[in-house]
């Protein structure tokens, strides 16, 4: 007897709407239509607000607001090799991209706009070019440029970011010693802006004693920071998930061994809003926008400035921002926090931070309205009742006195027509004293982090006997499902003080007696370690005090790998990406100083099983290979412009450079060798396999045609002469076999 199946309600609607008449055609099949960048809520509810001085001004705005947004990115300034990456990207890059452009827009090469520096980013790091995503994307001539973009940003050499992105780090002004916590840091942009200022003085700390807390509420997006952090590679970051609007009290070891409630320096409160100052860069923007969004936002705003400012040490800087031209998101949240400090919040003028940038003081008048703008509200008591849960007091402007003594003419409001960029908001709060409301209990912490330390019961069974799975909120983080006994998240296994693993690399690598052992980590309990991961002291204390209080998402740095060879007597390799850290602290046994005659040969050998011979390397590399046993190696080249590390791997009798392909031509292009092996143009292979297409097409019509013919002459041959001679069976078949085989050969 056949199952008794539960229908599938969806599957029974997708027939019902089949039967009942022809489907709708798909969207996708339909050619693209250009989104209307127009909406006459978003037009009359910020000329109503008059953020521009004049209707000359006014048009300017809303003309550079439907337009496209430029592309911008710009250089990892700490790296040693940035000045040089820099002097080639203002040469070679800059002449084919005018040679790209004028080809692009049918133009003489002397009437193409040069990339534009900006003025405000420091050390002229960051670039702004004529050109927008969709250009560099789709346009052949444009083929070069996006392979730059594409490998140098995998390979950390520079970030692409949108311009007024830029601005909030800068002005939060991070030192290496900072104790720096970025709350809404997904996707992770501004997070390598932070790192960048942490590790922008290497010469005075081989680690910066300070680090990056970044955390975000969607777990999703928590790994696209990591992705987006991870290629700076750097050992003072931890990545956390969590609602910062109820971000939990840190433990922290004091020098004494006494436990403290962790205070940051820095604080970065970039939270989430509306987004209408990316409509250039998000035209769908466009369709939804409208005025709910704000004020569903503005709690959550507040509530994350408000957690921030109780997190922040005394004498410590908080940046608020936002992507919207809104003041209910900005200005609005501004002056509620500050009137609830009471005074222990200060906005600062941060300015001269950013010189040649242009802006506009922050707003201290403004109108509420309804969503659909046809009702304007100046003060409260005009909110009719029905209202009174979407549109609330703290929204409207203070009084002038009140509004006076807070300073929202120090904000920096970033319209787009200003200097093409896109629209932003930037404030900067310093805390004076400690907040009236702020809970500082640490024995309470301290007993919590106990109790989350003993061993959760077993969990709670529905009827059948099956494990109760917790509730998840789209607001909180996003857990795993519970598993039968609970479920743990891979541990941070910290090295002991005897571990065995590590005096063997210790004595293989002459390490030095600074590099902590106890900072060393893996991510699983097992004899056999494969990965090695290295985390400044300050982020281990971070993981070993509050692990068992906040979802950590990754931290630490690969420094060794598991790499057993016949032929070596050491079992762990050097990673390439901890060889930023690791370097520092590595003995002169295990490198070598390359020619870069030697270096470029190497990285452009990408068959692993074939090796450079040492054989084939100048005279002065070969004698220094005499003296490196077999395994892995420090390849040092020095240049008068920069010096570079890679690593290597020292073989019986060859010696290859152990770096991604990203990273490989990052190098060879500040070697200046040659990359045309490595350039690949889309539209070109795009052309080549087209034609291979219709080729092999052709080919099968013609083989049908002549199957056809074949058969009719085969049928004709065989009725002449039926009953006389029987054609052997393999014979017809003869030719099947060679044709299968011609085709595959020649795919």
């Amino acid at each position: 007897m056949g199952r008794n199946k539960k229908q599938n309600p969806f599957a029974a609607r997708k027939r019902q709407k089949r039967e009942n008449g022809p489907e709708r055609p798909d969207r996708r099949a339909l050619p693209y239509e250009e989104i209307k960048r127009d909406n006459a809520f978003f037009i009359k509810y910020y000329h109503l607000q008059k953020i521009c001085a004049s209707e000359e001004e006014w048009s300017q705005f809303l003309e550079s607001i439907r337009d496209n947004l430029p592309t911008t990115f710009r250089v990892t300034g700490f790296k040693d090799e940035a000045k040089a990456l820099l002097s080639i990207i203002e040469t070679q890059l800059f002449t084919e991209y005018v040679r790209a452009v004028a080809e692009l827009h049918q133009k003489a090469p002397e009437d193409v706009e040069r990339p534009l520096c900006l003025p405000w980013y420091p050390n002229g790091l960051a670039y702004q070019l004529h050109l927008t995503r969709k250009d560099i994307r789709r346009s052949e001539p444009l083929y070069r440029l996006h392979n730059f973009l594409i490998v140098e940003t995998t390979a950390g050499g520079i970030s692409r970011q949108e311009a007024v992105s830029m601005i909030p780090p800068i002005v939060l002004d991070v030192r290496p010693t900072d104790k720096v916590l970025d709350m809404c840091a997904a996707p992770g942009s501004k997070t390598a802006q932070l790192i960048e200022a942490l590790h922008a003085a290497p010469e005075e700390h081989k680690i910066p004693p300070g680090f990056v807390l970044a955390n975000d509420v969607d777990n999703n997006r928590c790994y696209m920071l990591v992705h987006q952090a991870k290629r700076l590679n750097s050992p003072c970051l931890l990545v956390t998930n969590h609602d910062s609007s109820v971000f939990p009290n840190l433990l922290t070891t004091k020098p004494d061994g006494s436990k403290a409630i962790l205070k940051f320096d820095k604080i970065l409160c970039d939270v989430p809003c509306s987004g209408d100052g990316t409509l250039r860069k998000n035209p769908d923007i466009w369709l939804k926008w409208n005025l709910a969004q704000a004020y569903n936002l503005h709690g959550i705003q507040y509530r994350i400035v408000r957690r921030g400012a109780e997190m922040l040490e005394v004498g410590g800087r908080l940046v608020y921002s936002t992507c919207s031209l809104n003041p209910i998101e900005n200005e609005a949240v501004l002056q509620r926090i500050i009137k609830d400090a009471d005074g222990a919040l200060e906005l600062v003028d941060a300015g001269h931070l950013v010189p040649g940038l242009k802006y506009k003081p922050g707003m201290t008048d403004w109108k509420l309205a309804t969503k659909e703008v046809d009702q304007i509200f100046s003060n409260f008591d005009e909110v009719p009742e029905s209202l009174h849960t979407i549109i609330r007091p703290g929204m409207f402007p203070l009084p002038a006195d009140e509004m006076a003594k807070i300073g929202l003419d120090k904000c920096l409001r970033v319209l787009p027509h200003l200097q093409d960029s896109g629209g932003f908001f930037v404030a900067v709060l310093e805390k004076r004293r400690q907040l009236s409301f702020e809970k500082n209990d640490v024995v309470e912490l301290v007993q919590l982090n106990e109790k989350a330390k003993q061993p959760a019961g077993e969990p709670q069974l529905d009827e059948e006997g099956k494990p109760v799975e917790e509730k998840s909120v789209p607001w909180g983080p996003q857990r795993k499902k519970r598993r039968l006994h609970g479920y743990k998240e891979d541990p941070y296994v910290f090295f002991g003080e005897n571990d065995p693993d590590y005096e063997a690399i210790k004595e293989f690598y002459q390490l030095d007696e600074s590099l902590s052992q106890r900072c060393l980590l893996t991510r699983c309990i097992t004899e056999k370690k494969k990965n090695i991961y290295y985390c400044s002291d300050p982020i281990r204390d971070l993981v070993l005090n509050n692990e068992n209080n906040i979802k950590i998402i990754n931290t630490g740095v690969k420094t060794f790998v598991r790499c057993e060879n016949r032929h070596t007597v050491h079992p762990f390799r050097l990673a390439q990406e901890g060889l930023q850290t690791s370097n520092a602290f590595m003995g002169a046994n295990r490198r070598i100083q390359v020619e870069r005659e030697d270096l470029v040969m190497m990285l452009n050998c990408t068959d692993p099983t074939q090796p450079p011979s040492t054989h084939e390397l100048k005279k002065e590399t070969q004698e220094r290979c005499k003296e490196l046993g077999v395994g892995s190696c420090i390849l040092k080249y020095v240049d008068e412009r920069f010096t570079l590390y890679t690593v290597g791997w020292r073989g019986t009798s060859s010696l290859r450079a152990y770096v991604h392909k990203d990273e490989t031509v990052h190098i060879l292009r500040l070697l200046g060798a040659d990359l045309s092996k490595f350039e690949t143009n889309k539209y070109e292979n795009a052309r080549v396999a087209a034609a291979a297409a219709a080729d092999a097409e052709a080919g099968k019509s013609g083989e049908a045609e002549a199957d056809s013919s074949g058969e009719g002459a085969a049928t004709e041959s065989t009725s002449s002469v039926s009953g006389a001679v029987d054609v052997p069976e393999a014979a017809k078949t003869t030719s099947t076999p060679m044709d299968t085989e011609e085709v595959t050969t020649r795919s």
